[in-house]
């Protein structure tokens, strides 16, 4: 979110321009153009069940053979795992290595399939990205054998993405990265191949080394780094992959009117976001290039909110109503919205319910949504 006067203390997803004033073709994947976002149409048949009052609530995963728990990372630099509402113990503390808070911390954690992994996202003490792993004894992280797998040179106190995702599907390690900070990305990052920043990144850590790059990475061998999956990015404040499908849903946080949801199937590699060119669907700095992928729904900041949060697509068999639905929302209004395919397009709207500061979403035991509320609060989508 954008580090206006009003979010300053609590600003965390965003750091945009404060001035007053997204994008996809039509293909057989989605075969018709985005329409406007529809806030609205909320629904009587869920409501939001706290579950946790807890501190700075950022991100949260499920490991492997721990199907009844969840972990909870805090922006200040601690893993707890979490039982039936209750914190049953401390699974990793490095907040001495962790700068926070504004938009910087341990932002995104993540398992590897067979839960003897931690990885984490998170800026240290100089402002820098760090993605790094921890071995996993029992239920407790060993904090000696951290072991860096990328370190990304950050110009700017935001715009550091941190969202992190270990596929099961392929073994893989997906990470997001905002476009360095600052304001309408002043290095051109976002468009720059060359750079690690303003993309999502895809790379194999099972190797005996740091890691390797996957062959299937579009810019492996060409011109561009190995690493890059996608690119023309701002700040994606939270990705998802759906199990399903194996689409990948990014939330790109816009620069003064305009937030964007990106839906990429996984044929698609490469994919040129749009910024800086680019916000939402609308000419930002230039114009469109030629190869934009738009995205497949934006809303504008004349509807409440201000930085989007992403989420997830549902699979709770509690909820069928809202099998294949995206849930996500916005830091500024806390709206719990939605997007789902209806007539061959992408329609936007609501479910009726609202939570302070929504900072993320995860999925735990049971495939139930929850809602993390930088606020202090970690919630639950259940059925009314």
């Amino acid at each position: 979110m954008r580090l206006c006067s009003v979010l300053v203390v609590t600003a965390l997803v965003a750091g945009g321009a404060c001035s007053t004033g997204p994008g996809e073709s039509p293909t057989a994947d989605d075969p018709v153009a985005p329409e406007p976002g529809v806030v609205g149409g909320g629904s009587n048949d869920v409501r939001l069940t706290s579950i946790l009052s807890i501190s700075s609530p950022i991100a949260l995963a499920m490991r492997s053979g721990d199907d009844t728990a969840f972990y909870l990372a805090q922006q200040s630099g601690r893993v707890v795992r979490v039982r039936n509402g209750d914190v049953t113990g401390t699974v990793l503390n490095i907040s001495d290595l962790v700068s926070c808070c504004g938009e910087r911390g341990l932002l995104g954690i993540t398992f590897s399939p067979n839960g003897r992994r931690l990885y984490v996202n998170y800026t240290d003490n100089g402002g820098d990205t760090n993605v790094a792993w921890f071995r996993m004894d029992g239920r407790r992280a060993v904090r000696g054998s951290r072991t860096l797998l990328l370190e990304v040179n950050q110009p700017y106190e935001n715009h550091n993405g941190g969202d992190i995702h270990l596929n099961p599907a392929d073994g893989l390690l997906y990470i997001a990265l905002g476009d360095g900070g600052g304001q309408d990305d002043p290095s051109g990052n976002g468009q720059d191949k060359g750079s690690l920043l303003g993309k999502i990144l895809r790379i194999d850590p099972r190797s005996g080394g740091p890691y390797r790059n996957p062959s299937s990475n579009p810019f492996v061998d060409g011109p561009g780094r190995n690493e890059i999956l996608h690119y023309g990015l701002r700040n994606p404040w939270r990705f998802s992959i759906d199990p399903e499908t194996q689409a990948m849903w990014i939330a790109d946080v816009g620069q003064n009117q305009w937030e964007e949801i990106n839906r990429i199937p996984s044929s698609v590699v490469g994919a040129n976001l749009g910024w800086d060119r680019m916000e939402g669907l609308h000419a930002h700095e230039g114009s469109e290039p030629s190869n934009h992928r738009r995205p497949i729904h934006e809303y504008s900041h004349s509807r409440g909110g201000c930085a989007i949060t992403g989420g997830y697509v549902m699979h709770d068999r509690r909820l069928p109503s809202l099998e294949d639905v995206y849930v996500f929302s916005d830091f500024c209004d806390g709206t719990i919205r939605t997007l789902r395919r209806r007539d061959g397009r992408w329609v936007g709207g609501s479910l009726g319910i609202s939570a302070s500061q929504v900072s993320s979403f995860g999925v735990g035991p049971g495939g139930r949504l929850f809602v993390l509320s930088l606020a202090g609060r970690v919630y639950r989508i259940d059925p009314a």
